[in-house]
């Protein structure tokens, strides 16, 4: 009978939806964190649940086949990528099998991979998930924690897995790689001057955190420290040394002065130049201020976002709805098809932005409001009658609110296209649509987040 604190050898035969490793001994399953499929690994039980517990790897005994060298030193402590050392073709295999296993588990769906084999209802015809060609330096954001080490000295990097005690580094193998530069220039500013790091046990002390955005197309960068405070002192000299990095185009502060592990406040002060960088997805340029929602890979973005736009198959007739639009991004691709796009988001700075970013763009036959989405459409639908040929939704993890897909359902679009960030609740979701109208066609993972566990996934549903 297996106990807490036993070292054990097991053989690791699958993955669990964090990247785990899991192991079973006597049927009973164990998740190891840093284990992969095929590792033979010695393990030390730290928690025993019912019918499964957790272990902590103590040693990698026979490596699997698919085991790489992770590129970055502090990729098992900094634990935000949890799959470095997964070969990259076994990490997108590993995402398309998360989604599959959601959609056949949790929705009840079969699930085929080849299109002429997807010949009921209940089918769906799983196309190749599709991944990057390079899986780092893809991250256009990236907020790093500024603290002290035990000695004193300005440190930045990240927060270890489930923590708030730092990992320092200054270079991040999936952010943009210029951050190595920045992040340098920032830490030495303050330890020249003396600028106190905020610390979060006593909510004192000034710097919190290093905000970057990068345009992956433009170029332009933007520097935004997050601070306790009204003023940064010194802030000309360190404008004087942040401009000289070419591409550099915003540089500000935001304040929080609240005692929460919120990163942004709502105060944004320009020191230097625009309070906003510009980028593309696509044909389409955003504005981008340090408060914006903006995607963080824009190369697969675009992959998603092209295939949500294969799926929803516009001819330049259709009434479509952008149910949790954010910023306008699917939208304003919507719409260069569309007769008429209606985009709704609950944040109203994302509206103005969605606003803003149709204007730069010259669309004029996109219209936001400002509202939950379970809320507003079923307003919009009832009492101004607007109906819709295609819908698209991009919930949070979450998913759809039920009154929402209730009037998705009463509303009786010919398509619907459903992007997520979450299998489980996609799975959930579409088995409510295909029990209400619908059957369920195709279905594609997006990697999003090369290295992490993470994956992006749409799906087309069309009336029945």
């Amino acid at each position: 009978m297996i106990k807490k604190n036993d070292i054990l050898d097991i053989t690791i035969d699958s993955l669990g939806s964090e990247g785990e490793g899991i192991g079973r001994i006597e049927g009973y399953a164990l998740f190891v964190k840093d284990a992969l499929i095929g590792d033979k690994v010695r393990v030390k039980i730290m928690k025993m649940k019912k019918s499964y517990g957790f272990a902590r790897l103590m040693e990698v005994l026979e490596p699997s086949p698919y085991r790489v060298e992770p590129v970055c030193p502090v990729a098992r402590q900094c634990g935000g990528c949890q799959l470095q050392h997964l070969d990259y073709e076994k990490q997108v295999e590993y995402k398309q099998d998360k989604v599959k296993n959601c959609l056949e588990r949790i929705g009840k769906f079969n699930i085929v991979m080849e299109e002429s084999k997807a010949n009921d209802e209940n089918t769906i015809f799983m196309e190749p998930a599709i991944g990057m060609e390079s899986s780092f330096y893809y991250r256009n954001k990236a907020q790093f924690p500024m603290g002290l080490d035990k000695d004193g000295n300005v440190v930045t990097g990240f927060y270890a897995a489930r923590s708030h005690s730092i990992i320092p580094t200054t270079n991040c193998y999936i952010q943009a790689e210029v951050n190595k530069e920045l992040l340098t220039i920032v830490k030495d500013f303050l330890q020249e001057f003396g600028i106190s790091t905020y610390d979060e046990e006593n909510h004192k002390g000034l710097v919190r955190h290093i905000l970057t955005r990068v345009g992956y197309t433009t170029k332009e960068i933007m520097v935004c420290l997050i601070i306790n405070g009204a003023k940064l002192p010194h802030a000309e000299e360190l404008v004087e040394r942040l401009t000289k990095i070419e591409g550099m185009t915003s540089i500000c502060l935001n304040v929080n002065k609240e005692k929460t592990n919120v990163i942004l406040g709502n105060q944004v002060i320009p020191l230097w130049g625009q309070d906003y960088i510009t980028d593309y997805i696509g044909d389409i340029k955003f504005q981008i201020s340090p408060l914006s929602f903006y995607q963080v890979n824009p190369v697969q973005t675009k992959e998603l976002y092209s295939q949500a736009l294969e799926y929803a198959d516009l001819t330049g007739n259709e009434i479509v709805w952008d149910m949790y639009c954010g910023i306008g991004t699917i939208s304003l691709f919507l719409a260069k098809k569309a007769k008429k796009v209606y985009g709704v988001e609950i944040v109203s700075q994302a509206i103005e932005d969605a606003k803003k970013n149709a204007q730069i763009n010259e669309i004029t036959n996109a219209e936001f409001f400002v509202g939950a989405a379970e809320e507003v459409v079923p307003e919009k639908y009832k009492k101004d009658h607007i109906k819709a040929d295609v819908v698209v939704v991009d919930p949070p993890r979450k998913g759809c609110a039920e009154s929402l897909l209730e009037t998705i359902v009463a509303m009786e679009p010919k398509r619907v296209v459903y992007v997520s960030c979450d299998p489980a609740t996609l799975a959930r979701d579409l088995r409510y649509l295909a029990d209400h109208g619908f059957n369920v066609v195709k279905a594609r993972a997006v990697d999003m987040f090369p290295n992490s566990a993470h994956v992006e996934s749409v799906a087309l549903l069309e009336r029945k």
